[in-house]
């Protein structure tokens, strides 16, 4: 009886090698839709959301957007469009979360990170390194974008690392001194109104004070870097787009919309931010789509 026990006992065990009782499948740590993930960089666990949408290529590009001041990574995923965009388009979205809402981009600007130093270039590019490495992504489409504070920091990413293939700063300047600037694809989006970030340069209003050079001196700034020819100017209602297409496939574009405030051009515009006296969002294009196919044509 003991050894029939055994024997019993042992086919039992060889049958639950063999799945035969139920086991709960691992969950994926980048799932398909929104996930929250950490990273350790400069003493300091920093944290960062990703959209994967379903159905993705083998390699996918991948587009890192950063919030403005006093935003957050909640409020860029919901306010911008991207996820719905990446559905449709195929490509992963990323949304890093800044210190105290803002981010360290040189020419202290912003907030907390600028006082304290904080290594937003390292978290940011370790965010990458962490997607790259736990999902499909192409090394060569790799973008950054983002408003206002968010919008300076691409440019920063762009002025001290290698990774970003184009960049896409929405109302937004240039404060780090980008003394070896990398070459990179820039588009460019701002308004003529705007007084936080002035197209003009000089200090803006709000609680940052950002005191940047005209936004064309940016452009023009990108045109060298790129050893681009000069631009070709086209307006067409509030629309003027300056283009130059660079050596390398590089091209280096600024989009003024005439009379337009310190927005998104294209997104919503809910009861806080009207309520908190923001500017409306432009309606003269949709800035996410019109950086989505900008960042498409260009690889590194």
């Amino acid at each position: 009886m003991v050894a029939r026990l055994a024997a019993l006992l042992g086919v039992l065990v060889a049958m639950s090698g063999c799945s035969v009782f139920p086991t709960r499948p691992a969950t994926p740590e980048f799932p398909d839709g929104t996930s929250v993930h950490t990273v350790s960089v400069g003493g300091l666990n920093r944290s960062y959301r990703v959209y994967k949408p379903g159905g993705l290529p083998a390699s996918a590009p991948l587009v890192v957007m950063l919030h403005g001041g006093f935003g957050s990574t909640e409020q860029a995923e919901k306010a911008y469009g991207w996820d719905q965009l990446a559905d449709s388009a195929k490509f992963v979205v990323a949304y890093p979360d800044g210190v105290g809402h803002a981010w360290n981009t040189g020419g202290g600007c912003c907030g907390r990170p600028a006082r304290e130093g904080v290594d937003d270039v390292g978290f940011i590019t370790a965010a990458v390194d962490d997607v790259t490495k736990n999902v499909g992504i192409d090394a060569a489409r790799i973008y950054a974008t983002g408003i206002s504070n968010g919008g300076i920091m691409a440019y920063t990413l762009a002025c001290n690392t290698g990774v970003f293939a184009a960049i896409g700063p929405d109302s937004a300047t240039q404060l780090d001194a980008c003394r070896s600037p990398h070459p990179t694809s820039v588009m460019h989006i701002h308004g003529t109104a705007d007084t936080r970030i002035r197209y003009t340069g000089g200090q803006g209003d709000g609680a940052a004070r950002i005191n940047g050079p005209p936004v064309p001196d940016v452009s023009a700034f990108w045109r060298n870097v790129d050893r681009c020819p000069a631009a070709v100017v086209d307006t067409r209602g509030s629309l003027t787009t300056s283009t130059a297409d660079c050596p390398d496939g590089r091209s280096v574009v600024l989009i003024t919309i005439d009379g337009a405030g310190h927005q998104w051009p294209g997104s919503g515009f809910t009861a806080v931010q009207r309520a908190l006296g923001l500017d409306p969002p432009s309606d003269a294009l949709n800035a996410t789509e019109t950086f989505w196919q900008f960042f498409a044509a260009h690889h590194r």
